[in-house]
């Protein structure tokens, strides 16, 4: 069985890794304990573990306190719907 797709009209976190200092708030203000910290580069980072598993209440974005947290609805690269304007842009998430 496959695992759970998100919900393309939910809101996703997306954490800036450049802001993120690994201070662990929105990890502990998240009501369905998806995000975690991890250390990646020899940084503690905050990482969304199951998309899946988020509800979208957003309560990690205003809780940052240093706006490393943007809620993003995800787009879908398999939405066949819409111009073939933008496919193959730099549209990158990292």
């Amino acid at each position: 069985m496959a695992a759970p797709q998100p919900d393309p009209r939910r809101p996703l976190p997306r954490i800036d890794p450049a802001r993120c200092t690994g201070c662990g708030w929105c990890v502990a203000v998240c009501p369905p304990h998806v995000l975690s910290l991890q250390v990646v580069a020899w940084r503690k980072r905050s990482v969304l573990e199951d998309e899946a598993g988020c509800t979208g209440c957003s309560k990690c974005e205003p809780r940052c306190p240093f706006g490393a947290i943007r809620m993003e609805r995800p787009q879908r690269p398999d939405s066949g719907s819409g111009s073939a304007e933008g496919s193959g842009s730099s549209s990158s998430i990292s």
